[in-house]
């Protein structure tokens, strides 16, 4: 990866984490990192910070963006685990075997009442996937079911429209352009 690649990278990281410490707080569930290089591994660390309502939260399940591939969620104590997978329109390679389905969402349940997350109470997400190729933005929708209710972090900006216009917006992910073609990374 270039220097000017991993400069910026650091920039747009430093600026999104002073927006989350700085800016008001935030009434969706966000990315920890919102910017990965293309083609790399990518460790997306999803933020819920309330409930619905006073409700705590007693689901999350994550959307994978097309491009993003070969994801793997890290399990949470008291949460089960489902992951769920499809036949891809086109098989892909990678590293000599051919790979015909991959994972389309990740659901973290709470296996009890005393294991949600309460409304008042923090906590995150994590899986890491590789990022796409290609430059740009992807959106993970993310459902988030409560004991009572429930939030869909879905909405996607149309042509012209900003992230912050949206009233329930999916996590945005900008993909920066890779290192090269000869570039691997996990």
């Amino acid at each position: 990866m270039s220097l000017n690649t991993m400069k910026k990278i650091a920039v747009i990281a430093l600026l999104s984490g002073a927006g989350g410490l700085f800016g008001s707080a935030s009434a969706h569930v966000v990315l920890e990192y919102q910017v990965a290089p293309a083609g790399a591994s990518y460790k997306a660390t999803f933020k819920v910070g309330h409930g619905c309502g006073a409700s705590p939260t007693r689901q999350i399940a994550v959307d994978i963006p097309a491009g993003m591939r070969g994801a793997r969620p890290m399990p949470k104590p008291g949460w089960a685990l489902e992951v769920q997978r499809e036949k891809l329109a086109q098989p892909i390679t990678s590293h000599g075997r051919s790979i015909t389905e991959d994972v389309v969402r990740v659901t973290w349940t709470a296996k009890t009442a005393d294991d949600m997350l309460q409304s008042a109470h923090y906590d995150e997400f994590v899986l890491v996937a590789t990022a796409p190729e290609q430059a740009g933005t992807v959106y993970w929708p993310v459902r988030q079911a409560c004991a009572e209710g429930r939030n869909d972090w879905v909405e996607v900006p149309k042509a012209g429209q900003k992230l912050s216009d949206l009233k329930s917006p999916a996590a945005a992910l900008e993909i920066l352009p890779g290192a090269g073609a000869g570039a691997h990374n996990h």
